[in-house]
């Protein structure tokens, strides 16, 4: 892996509300040496999209809570596809039923981590599995 300092956006699609667990892991992402770029509640997967592209980010990772991931976890992945952007690590994370993990990485979604997963598990994924 080159110095250069990886780029991460952490973003929260729809409505869901909370978002203690995703500020944990931008910080302990930040606290690991990456650059974290947080999007803040209630984003559209077109406000993600926009985002991880204007801030040219290596990883990206989403939280949700709300149940809406079958839905929006894949409408980002496809609205990245669309913008030509290939070369990003994509993971979720929230509460997200194990049987839909197949499902969500058949759409795109490396990696699902759900509660309980340990930041450290987390860091190593990105550090391992970076694409670019």
């Amino acid at each position: 892996m080159s110095d250069r300092t990886i780029r991460v956006l952490i973003a929260k699609p729809g409505l869901d509300g909370h978002d203690r667990g995703a500020k944990v892991i931008a910080r302990a992402l930040r606290d690991a040496g990456m650059e974290v770029i947080y999007t803040g509640l209630r984003q559209t997967p077109e406000q993600i999209v926009a985002a991880a592209v204007q801030e040219d980010v290596d990883v990206l990772g989403m939280s949700i809570l709300s149940g809406a991931h079958n839905t929006l976890f894949p409408k980002v992945t496809a609205l990245l596809k669309e913008q030509g952007v290939d070369d990003v690590l994509v993971f979720g994370g929230g509460v997200i039923p194990d049987e839909d993990i197949p499902f969500l990485k058949g759409h795109g979604i490396e990696a699902i981590f759900t509660p309980g997963t340990s930041t450290e598990d987390v860091i190593a994924y990105i550090q391992n599995n970076l694409k670019r």
